[in-house]
């Protein structure tokens, strides 16, 4: 855990959070080494999620995060690096091989990894078609994949929002493990990881990629 994650976590920002957003978890809080899959509806879930697991969990990020110019970039690349996210290119190449090889490398050091299988926000509140890198990361690090919901947050920040908009008691659901053995069908088991996720949440889904919903 990184001192400025600590710092966060423990002082700055998550008694804020705990205080006024009154997180309510259910389930089962995972520990490492294990996969944090779960839906995301707003920035603020990559707050939320990290503040009710134990230790720090690691995320991947767009690269653009890591790229913008001026004193806001660099802030924002400083903060995203401090909490431990991983830059990744969504064109793929090797900055996406990269980061799946430093995600086997949190597990194996028996840390916790979220990742968010819609790959972006879903721009209305529904549920969208996992990509497979979850399923490709469990099926290669063996580890399990704790299915998450988070209910409330496209309230408290809505896609667009820098500062919340609206303060409610932010739910974090915690489903059962999964697990998929070698050799397992990739887009099978995406598939049930986001079942999992749609059952805990109680969102609609939609059978096709939230990304492409977006550019058109």
């Amino acid at each position: 855990m990184t001192v400025f994650f600590w710092l966060l976590k423990h002082v700055l920002l998550g008694p804020l959070l705990r205080t006024v957003f009154r997180p309510k978890v259910t389930g089962t809080v995972p520990t490492g080494p294990a996969i944090i899959a779960a839906n995301h509806l707003s920035f603020s879930d990559s707050l939320f999620l990290p503040l009710v697991v134990p230790g720090q969990l690691v995320f991947i990020g767009k690269d653009e995060y890591f790229r913008r110019k001026g004193i806001k970039g660099r802030l924002m690349a400083a903060f995203f690096r401090g909490v431990g996210t991983i830059p990744v290119d969504r064109k793929g190449g090797s900055e996406a091989a990269d980061a799946l090889s430093t995600a086997l490398r949190v597990l194996e050091e028996g840390r916790l990894f979220g990742i968010y299988p819609e790959g972006t926000r879903s721009p209305d509140g529904r549920l969208y078609r996992g990509k497979t890198g979850v399923a490709r990361l469990a099926v290669e690090s063996r580890a399990p994949v704790v299915p998450c919901a988070l209910v409330g947050t496209d309230q408290i920040q809505p896609t667009g929002h820098r500062l919340p908009k609206k303060v409610m008691r932010v739910q974090i659901r915690f489903g059962d493990p999964l697990t998929f053995p070698e050799g397992a069908d990739l887009r099978v088991a995406t598939d049930e990881v986001v079942a999992a996720i749609q059952a805990l949440s109680g969102q609609e889904y939609v059978d096709v990629y939230a990304a492409s919903l977006k550019k058109g």
